[in-house]
């Protein structure tokens, strides 16, 4: 089929399309062109979702306000500092996540296991996102049983994903201006609305709980789930980042996101929260705003789905592709990603939301770990390695033990940690404790095997400018 405009076939312009998201290689010098305000202004997409409501009011009503306000800080901090750190790693090579694993410490095949990583997670939030608005809708409309609206909003993301990511631009394009109108009408709402605390929502504590203690930890072990996720999807964006911009912009780019989905959204909802006395946003935004409570959720959760799906399609697809050569298609990943996705909702995993978050900060903050120790100590400090970024097959080893090893021991014993079989203290520290594992495995492994494993072809056209060490 020939492009009649341009006299290309349609493959070719097909190829030409994908090939300007750069999902298999660095993004060449000159096409990163895009200035620190545009780059940090589209993380705000993530930043968005109400399901950053959900997480302050839940902290808020089960452990208290301030340890819910505590935890805040501390995400913002550990967060902030890893995005920083991976925005520089990014706009350095120009490289995202999944490709600086390859040459990062895990090999070809080896950053598979993080790509398995990556779809495990987008589907877990497709799920909670999803039951938000299923709640709000719920709510306003009781008399259609949850199973249904389930399936009907979990089906609904999969034709918004079947022409990828310039439909998912257009929708993301105008609904950012609707969710802060909506936004700022709720809070508005809320505050004219009799609050069902007395006190300064601050000072709200639940009978029995204190400030510290094992409340503080749960709060954290739940920011553990979100803090690794947000600093590793920095790279998708960072990485079109000018060369100029780079010292101020990898900042803005690593704080200024986590600032306004840990502080910002969690804060607010830790607000609505103690104010409403109800930790569920699908339900008190209709309480607030009635139908339009459940348009801004259902544009607001719809938009952030179809990224999730869009996300989870991809890394499911590299999954297969490298670890058993099964290349079905992008579009038959939508479908599962979104028929698993339905699957847990309808499971109930929002009854589980703790434990879960939990469970996925103890895999994303490990990888996050890794990728940071390898490269300011093992390529910058100790010189193992090249001091480059490789990502084609070709020139890579399938595994690397350095990222492997260090991922597998430390989130296995993370996760055993997180089951709560080495006290409470590690149960809801296991994420970091991983971190931690894994940051010293890494170095150790890397000195060990002496580096041999990171490359297998020495690449002489990567230009200096993109070189770390």
């Amino acid at each position: 089929m020939i492009d009649v405009r341009s006299g290309e076939t349609a493959d070719q312009h097909t190829h030409e399309e994908m090939d300007q998201d750069y999902s298999l290689d660095r993004v060449p010098r000159e096409q990163r062109n895009m200035g620190w305000i545009s780059i940090t202004n589209i993380t705000f997409g993530i930043a968005t979702a109400i399901f950053y409501f959900q997480m302050g009011s839940v902290m808020a009503l089960q452990f208290g306000a301030i340890n819910a306000i505590i935890s805040a800080v501390y995400a913002i901090i550990v967060a902030g500092i890893l995005g920083t750190f991976i925005a520089y790693l990014s706009a350095k090579s120009g490289m995202n996540v999944n490709l600086l694993s390859r040459g990062g410490g895990f090999g070809y095949i080896g950053a598979s296991l993080t790509s398995f990583i990556y779809a495990t997670n987008f589907i877990m939030y497709c799920a909670l996102e999803g039951l938000i608005l299923v709640a709000a809708v719920h709510e306003f409309f009781p008399v259609i049983p949850e199973w249904v609206l389930i399936i009907f909003f979990g089906s609904i993301v999969i034709p918004l994903n079947w022409f990828g990511i310039k439909q998912l631009d257009k929708l993301q394009k105008w609904s950012l201006p609707l969710f802060g109108l909506f936004l700022i009408a709720a809070i508005i709402m809320a505050a004219n609305t009799t609050s069902v605390y007395d006190g300064s929502f601050w000072s709200y504590m639940p009978e029995g709980v204190q400030v510290g203690g094992t409340a503080l930890l749960l709060c954290i072990g739940m920011q553990h789930g979100i803090m690794g996720l947000t600093p590793l999807l920095a790279s998708d964006y960072a990485r079109f980042l000018k060369p100029k911009d780079t010292k101020f912009g990898i900042f803005a780019i690593g704080f200024i996101p986590q600032i306004f989905c840990f502080g910002v959204m969690g804060g607010l909802g830790i607000w609505f929260g103690v104010r409403l006395g109800e930790p569920n946003p699908g339900v008190y935004i209709v309480l607030l705003l009635s139908i339009f409570g459940v348009l801004f959720t259902m544009i607001t959760q719809v938009r952030i789905n179809i990224t999730n799906i869009y996300s989870g399609s991809l890394s499911l697809s590299t999954f297969f592709e490298n670890i058993f050569k099964f290349k079905p298609g992008r579009r038959f990943w939508v479908v599962v990603t979104g028929v698993a996705a339905m699957i847990l909702m309808l499971a109930g995993i929002v009854n589980h939301l703790e434990a879960a978050m939990t469970f996925q900060g103890v895999f994303l903050m490990t990888w996050a770990a890794i990728l940071v120790t390898d490269a300011i100590i093992v390529k910058k400090v100790l010189r193992i390695g090249p001091g480059y970024y490789e990502a084609r097959q070709q020139n890579l080893h399938k595994w690397n033990p350095v990222g492997v090893v260090a991922l597998a021991v430390a989130s296995g014993l993370g996760t055993v940690a997180a089951l709560g079989y080495m006290g409470t203290f590690l149960q809801s520290t296991a994420a970091f404790f991983a971190a931690v594992l894994a940051a010293i495995l890494t170095v150790t492994v890397a000195i060990t095997t002496k580096g041999k494993y990171y490359i297998k072809r020495k690449n002489n056209d990567v230009a200096r400018e993109d070189y770390i060490a």
